[in-house]
């Protein structure tokens, strides 16, 4: 994932933050409001590692899945379904019932 999926959806990473990294407050990450400088910031003043450890650890976290509450978000919905059109073939509606796709009556 990249900062502007963390930024964006700041406060659905409250969960996967303070998994990640226990000694975060979550009116503190409030306050930081997705600001990379200033979590950054904020995880060497908590953790006492210095910024070059608490940047390969951020990396390491980005590395990561996006939280289930992020993917499931309603704005990312619209996106999805959109995004189906390019597995449907041509001539098949995407709106049709599944046992009218060819794909699946050749499985039988």
């Amino acid at each position: 994932m990249k900062w502007k999926h963390v930024e964006e959806n700041w406060s659905a990473f409250y969960e996967a933050i303070e998994e990640k990294w226990p000694e975060v407050a979550q009116e503190d990450l409030d306050a930081i409001d997705g600001d990379q400088k200033r979590f950054v910031e904020y995880l060497i003043e908590q953790t006492g590692q210095d910024a070059e450890d608490i940047t390969e650890e951020l990396r390491e976290w980005l590395a990561g899945e996006l939280p289930s509450d992020v993917v499931m978000d309603p704005t990312h919905d619209n996106r999805s379904l959109n995004n189906v059109g390019k597995y449907v073939n041509e001539g098949e509606d995407v709106y049709d019932a599944d046992e009218n796709f060819a794909d699946e009556e050749d499985d039988e």
